[in-house]
């Protein structure tokens, strides 16, 4: 039928529809009341649910802009029909038009994931195209914050470094990575029914307090540090930590990324002690070498500066074979050293 209304005044847009309704009269004034306000519409039809599985199920059909379902067909009807039909079409915002005005089975339905109930007998031309274009508007929008919360939880559970979210308040455990149990030890139901503080050895507990209660009121909140921590194993790892406040169900948590860096910390400590050694083999070549090193410099010049009697000769050359004793005890301290800092490298 052609509407009366002018054509630019008319929704341009050509909504691809699929009306699956077995009441031919109902069909027609659906078509009616959407050409008021849609130019050039595309329906499709289906009389029950099997014609609907077969047109949602054939690949050579492009996909719908939204679907109006009624809910009594001859093959299903209520929400087993709702059930099987979102099963079909979770791609598509779907918008119940009944007989029915039984609110609780309304309420009952967008439960069930359909995005709008219309009442046949309340229904008007300006009150379906409002709905059509309201749920085709909102589905996107719905599918969009969909796709970002999967991407974030992709994002946080395949991360490979141990990722946990815990309430700014309580210091409950929201949410664990699939790292952060593999990391930990604990369970995922472990870990929900612990607080961070749980995680800490209980030294630390007040340097973590300290340090939320500092940050909490900052914005922007951001946190960075390294901490200790402690597995179900009892075992104490230090953590490289990332923090930063997100609201999670309306509350502000703190999401971190906990770098496990002991391998790190343990390398670094290494090489402390390595340079520890090496001052001190430094400080022995420059301070405890010199002294027999000097006596002995000091006694030859004397044996070659004196005239001495053979007694005093003796006395000298005693001097220096005790000084050149003290000197091979010192090298060989040295080499011990030195042996044992090679040791602990080629074990690094």
């Amino acid at each position: 039928n052609e509407s009366l209304i002018p054509n630019m005044k008319r929704d341009k847009y050509p909504y691809k529809i699929l009306i699956i309704e077995d009441n031919p009269g109902d069909v027609l004034l659906v078509e009616d009341y959407l050409d008021e306000h849609i130019m050039t519409p595309k329906f499709n039809y289906a009389k029950s649910y099997k014609e609907a599985k077969e047109i949602l199920g054939n690949p050579d059909v492009p996909a719908f802009d939204i679907i109006l379902l009624d809910l009594s067909l001859p093959d299903k009807s209520g929400e087993e029909l709702i059930s099987g039909l979102i099963e079909l079409a979770s791609e598509e915002p779907i918008v119940v038009l009944t007989g029915y005005g039984d609110l609780s089975f309304a309420m009952k339905s967008l439960s069930l994931g359909v995005t709008d109930y219309l009442i046949k007998e309340n229904l008007n031309s300006a009150m379906l195209y409002k709905s059509v274009v309201y749920n085709i508007e909102r589905f996107k929008y719905v599918k969009t914050i969909q796709e970002s919360e999967k991407k974030y939880s992709d994002l946080f559970q395949l991360s490979p470094i141990p990722m946990f979210l815990f309430d700014l308040e309580t210091y409950r455990f929201l949410d664990v990575n699939k790292a952060t149990i593999r990391h930990y030890g604990y369970s995922r139901e472990e870990f929900l029914s612990m607080t961070i503080k749980d995680i800490r050895p209980e030294e630390d507990i007040p340097e973590l307090e300290k340090a939320v209660e500092l940050k909490k009121d900052k914005d922007p909140f951001y946190f960075e540090g390294v901490f200790r921590h402690r597995k179900k194993n009892g075992d104490i790892i230090f953590v490289d930590i990332r923090s930063n406040i997100v609201l999670n169900k309306g509350k502000k948590a703190i999401i971190v990324l906990a770098n496990d860096i002991t391998e790190r910390f343990k390398h670094i400590k290494t090489i402390e002690n390595q340079n520890k050694k090496l001052r001190d083999i430094a400080w022995m070549q420059s301070h405890v070498v010199r002294a027999p090193l000097a006596r002995m410099m000091g006694l030859i010049n004397v044996i070659n500066d004196e005239d001495l009697s053979d007694k005093e000769m003796v006395e000298y050359l005693a001097h220096i074979m005790d000084s050149a004793k003290e000197l091979d005890t010192i090298v060989k301290d040295v080499v011990d050293k030195s042996q044992q800092l090679m040791t602990i490298q080629d074990t690094e």
